[in-house]
């Protein structure tokens, strides 16, 4: 097999976003795309030779193709082992377990999580090192500086290696094992979870639950997890079967594109549990019986109740949460005396926490949950957990949310997403909210006084770096900590931009506990239109997705 040295010229627009380089199908397949980034990535890893790598994908559009391309890239690179998911599967806290129980060097994750799939549809790539984590940004800045420089890539001239038969194979120099892409993330669930008390319950009739896979990465290790280690009856999952376009739908586990569970979930034969995963398989959406818990909501619901399950019965280190998660988990960390830490959105940020051993339980509003026990966030570990939860304390979810807050009280929280606006407009409202901020502290609107406006700064404690402009916050007074708006522009969609508004409030009295967010933070929702200026700047009136 000869090694082939190939002439490239730099694309422009390969710098990394917070989870990797996300671009429509088409922009990948141009010639030389994927191969220039990919080269990129192995120019940085500067100690890659006979080292092993961790590759799988969330099986969307384009993931078996790219992944043939990058074994011969790798192969040419002197890598020395690749463990390939079988079928090209493999979900991203899959892919962060398999790279920590290895010892791998890192990993390469296709995928672009919870964009759409199929030829019209989204590609993505990134890369998690040696710890099971993103790549740190000190890294991405490195492969994105590479990838404007590039003038060659490697490759073998090699046949395609046989994706969907288990075991070794031989590519150049380099050895191929494809693995089952479920085994290893199963046995360590087992290692954490209750899974006898689980299985009690669910054979017995006395649990229910119903998982949506979206046709996405989650299907196949909750049919392993769920209905055959567990005992869930068939049927249990839906959509389980992992398609290139996820079946034509949207794989985003939120009420807007999970409306067959959501309906389910709001009707006389709704089961216990409702859940559901994403394309790559590290969100999570929770449902009871006519009940939605927010992802701000679960994780301080988990946190509250972690003693109840074996891996963390030890009580927890500390907690962490994004900025714009809502801050009703930093309310169970201060009556449990442990340490919670706020930082910018991105996984990545919590990978220096965990390795630490400062925090054991974090997660973002975005649907993602997770704990030390991988480096990503991990869709179907957070349903184990409720699942473990529910089988032990034997309410429903209602219940044990509602007894949440009327010990916590409840942190009334949304966010209103701005789907594909103008970029440059979103960046002028953002530009001009910024500028005028020091002059809205101390003004008054209606019952809101705002007490400070910035843009959020997180310096980490572990390593001491530096991240700026992270987000515009907007604190109103008020006991307790007060109401909060946040303004974000997301680095997720491959079109336009995306500005995301986050609104919260707490309320301490349980008669109130019941509202509808949307009503509860009415008066916070048209404000926060009216402070950036929202219709002006960008020409929209309302939302494109309220979650």
């Amino acid at each position: 097999m000869t090694i082939k040295t190939v002439t490239t010229q730099p694309f422009t627009d390969q710098r990394p976003g917070t989870s990797g380089l996300r671009k429509r199908v088409d922009v990948f397949q141009q010639p030389n795309y994927l191969e220039n980034f990919v080269q990129s990535v192995f120019n940085t890893l500067t100690d890659r030779r006979g080292q092993t790598l961790v590759i799988g994908g969330d099986g969307r559009y384009y993931n078996r193709e790219a992944l043939q391309i990058i074994l011969r890239m790798a192969a040419a690179n002197g890598v020395g082992r690749m463990l390939v998911g079988q079928g090209g599967i493999l979900s991203t806290p899959a892919v962060s377990c398999l790279i920590r129980k290895y010892r791998a060097l890192g990993g390469l994750v296709l995928s672009a999580s919870h964009n759409p799939g199929g030829p019209e549809g989204d590609f993505g790539i990134k890369y998690n090192v040696s710890n099971g984590g993103p790549a740190p940004e000190r890294i991405t800045e490195a492969i994105f500086q590479n990838s404007l420089n590039i003038r060659e890539y490697y490759t073998l001239d090699a046949a395609d290696i046989q994706l969907d038969e288990l075991g070794e194979q031989q590519l150049g120099a380099m050895q191929v094992v494809v693995v089952d892409s479920v085994a290893d993330y199963a046995e360590l669930m087992e290692q954490l979870f209750d899974f006898e008390r689980m299985s009690q319950a669910l054979r017995s009739g006395a649990l229910s639950i119903r998982f949506d896979g979206m046709h996405a990465v989650t299907g196949p290790y909750a049919h392993a997890i769920l209905e055959q280690r567990l005992g869930a009856p068939a049927g249990s999952v839906i959509r389980g079967t992992p398609l290139p376009d996820f079946g034509g739908a949207h794989p985003d586990p939120n009420l807007a594109h999970a409306q067959e569970l959501a309906a389910l979930m709001f009707s006389p034969q709704a089961p216990d549990l409702g859940a559901a995963s994403d394309g790559d398989g590290d969100r999570n959406m929770i449902l009871g019986r006519e009940c939605y818990i927010t992802p701000s909501d679960s994780l301080a619901i988990l946190v509250a109740n972690a003693t109840l399950v074996p891996g963390y019965a030890k009580g927890l280190a500390g907690v962490a949460r994004s900025m714009p998660t809502s801050r009703a988990v930093d309310r169970v960390a201060e009556q449990l005396g442990i340490e919670c830490f706020e930082t910018p959105t991105g996984w990545k940020f919590f990978g220096n926490l965990l390795d630490a051993g400062r925090i054991t339980l974090c997660g973002e509003e975005s649907f993602g949950t997770s704990s030390d026990h991988v480096r990503e966030k991990d869709g179907l570990w957070a349903v184990l957990f409720w699942l473990n939860i529910l089988a032990v304390r034997q309410e429903s979810v209602s219940a044990i949310a509602h007894q949440h807050w009327t010990r916590y009280g409840r942190n009334f929280y949304t966010r209103h997403d701005y789907e594909a606006v103008d970029a440059e407009r979103a960046q002028a409202l953002m530009d001009a909210l910024r500028r005028r901020g020091s002059e809205l502290v101390g003004q008054r609107f209606g019952a809101f006084e705002i007490e400070y406006c910035d843009d959020f700064s997180y310096t980490d404690p572990i390593d001491e770096t530096v991240s700026q402009g992270q987000g515009l916050r907007i604190g109103f007074s008020g006991s307790g900590g007060g109401p909060r708006i946040v303004y974000r522009l997301s680095g997720t969609g491959t079109q336009g931009a995306t500005l995301r508004v986050y609104i919260e409030r707490h309320e301490p009295t349980p008669e109130r506990h019941d509202q509808d967010p949307q009503i509860a933070l009415a008066e916070l929702i048209t404000l926060s239109q009216q402070l950036a200026e929202i219709e002006a700047y960008i020409g929209r009136t309302a939302p494109s997705v309220i979650t």
